[in-house]
């Protein structure tokens, strides 16, 4: 993440020439499809509870409804 966040720094400064800037934007792309499949593992294995005889289940949020 720290990576991205240096390669969006010196694209916003914008004195980058030109065929490095677009090193560093495919490297960010990358970089953030990364973030982003590790943001979705996550969000898997977030998404199911232990129920009380320890038994995995979906979470399913109640979202305001009763």
């Amino acid at each position: 993440m720290s990576e991205l966040e240096e390669i969006v720094r010196k694209l916003e400064q914008g004195d980058v020439p030109l065929e490095e800037a677009i090193d560093l934007y495919k490297k960010g792309m990358e970089l953030s499809q990364y973030c982003h499949q590790k943001l979705q593992n996550a969000e898997k294995q977030l998404i199911s509870i232990v129920n009380d005889q320890g038994e995995k289940q979906p979470f399913e949020s109640a979202n305001g409804e009763d």
